[in-house]
């Protein structure tokens, strides 16, 4: 994980930041305070799993001191190397930009005893064969099976004869059993250092992580004080039963190196994800097209809301999307950008909303694409039932 990939989140306060879903990046015209993208919602299709060993043979009850589960895991943790072509259009030779080649380092897990290997995306982004080494040094290429850039997660096969390792599987544990407190192990490769272990403790559950480079952000994302530093990416958030509750992808700093706050994609969504990318290569997300922002004492003072009124401010509709056919109205300011009017979403599918978190959390768990959804709206206090189809997301 290198400085381009350091998410830094700033100061997450009275308003959210904005992360416009559609095909459009620079936000169109609504300030970046006041929007978060509401647009991520998956929902698996019924695909076999396809991991064929028995995971680790960790029994589920089963606490293991640090010292042991890293000799049980550390053969199962590998080091990700990526090669990718940078053009660089200031240097011209013979009339053509300078193309060079950059190296990319970060981590992985073994999957399957087939040889799958899982990790982030921005860790093999932009390449088409990359070099999985384990603990003990030996190197096999991979060929990129298939990746989710929304989720960060992508999926590798080895392709030499591997027959010299014993791949042993990481199981996937139930993200949503953790809770804050419980203790964690993250193992991976920062600096090149492989197989280097730290520990910690869940520190949050449920956060949104923006994903500046695809421009929507990751719902229901574990936080972390366990040491993640670059080269981490792609590696296993593990529980003391040694079995994965998440994949290590983004800090928080403010130097592009550890400060106590790291994020990991939880492992719910990989068992929902994965599947998928083996058998299609890619992951169709489903589409609202709309930007909202949690409501705040000032957004509710301006549009003369009852005090600590719930829901989502509707803040940009994208043309032709699902928002735009349910007839979503988006938010008017006045001269100054101040809020005038907007549509707050406050229930879908009859469940009540309270934030921007909450119906992207929803949407992702309950949702995919082709299905109806049922908004229920405050429009200039008038309430009013809208209803659409969520599509599929357009390509960037």
């Amino acid at each position: 994980m290198n400085g381009r990939e350091t998410i830094q989140l700033g100061v997450i306060g009275a308003l959210c930041v904005l992360l416009l879903i559609g095909v459009f990046t620079n936000f169109g015209r609504v300030p970046a305070s006041l929007a978060q993208d509401i647009d991520l919602a998956e929902k698996s299709n019924e695909v076999q799993d396809i991991q064929t060993s028995e995971p680790n043979n960790i029994a589920n009850s089963e606490v293991l001191s640090l010292s042991s589960l890293f000799k049980r895991t550390e053969n199962s943790v590998v080091q990700i190397t990526s090669k990718v072509s940078e053009t660089n259009s200031n240097i011209i030779i013979n009339g053509n930009p300078l193309e060079r080649q950059s190296t990319k380092l970060g981590s992985g897990f073994v999957y399957s005893d087939s040889g799958l290997i899982i990790t982030n995306n921005h860790v093999i982004k932009d390449a088409k064969t990359v070099d999985v080494t384990f603990v003990d040094g030996n190197t096999y290429s991979a060929n990129v099976t298939g990746t989710d850039p929304y989720n960060d997660i992508a999926v590798l096969q080895i392709i030499d004869d591997f027959s010299e390792e014993s791949l042993i599987p990481l199981a996937l544990d139930d993200s949503s059993k953790i809770e804050v407190g419980d203790p964690v192990a993250a193992i991976g490769n920062p600096f090149g250092l492989s197989g280097t272990m730290t520990s910690g403790i869940v520190s949050q559950i449920g956060r949104l992580l923006p994903n500046q480079e695809e421009g929507f952000s990751i719902p229901n994302v574990i936080q972390t004080d366990a040491a993640i530093n670059p080269g981490n990416s792609g590696g296993p958030l593990l529980n003391l039963e040694g079995r994965v509750i998440g994949i290590n992808t983004a800090i928080q700093s403010n130097t592009g190196e550890f400060s106590g706050v790291g994020f990991a994609v939880p492992s719910n969504t990989v068992k929902k994800i994965v599947p998928v990318l083996i058998e299609k290569g890619k992951y169709d997300h489903p589409w609202l097209g709309m930007a909202g922002t949690s409501l705040t004492p000032d957004i509710i003072k301006k549009l003369d809301l009852p005090k600590n009124y719930k829901g989502v401010l509707v803040t940009t509709v994208v043309k032709d999307s699902p928002a735009d056919e349910a007839g979503l109205l988006e938010a008017t300011f006045n001269i100054n950008r101040e809020i005038k009017n907007g549509d707050i979403i406050i229930s879908i599918d009859g469940n009540k909303i309270n934030s921007i978190a909450e119906l992207i959390l929803y949407l992702s768990e309950n949702k995919a694409v082709g299905d109806d959804v049922s908004l229920e709206v405050n429009r200039n206090g008038n309430i009013i039932q809208l209803n659409t189809v969520l599509k599929a997301r357009p390509s960037n």
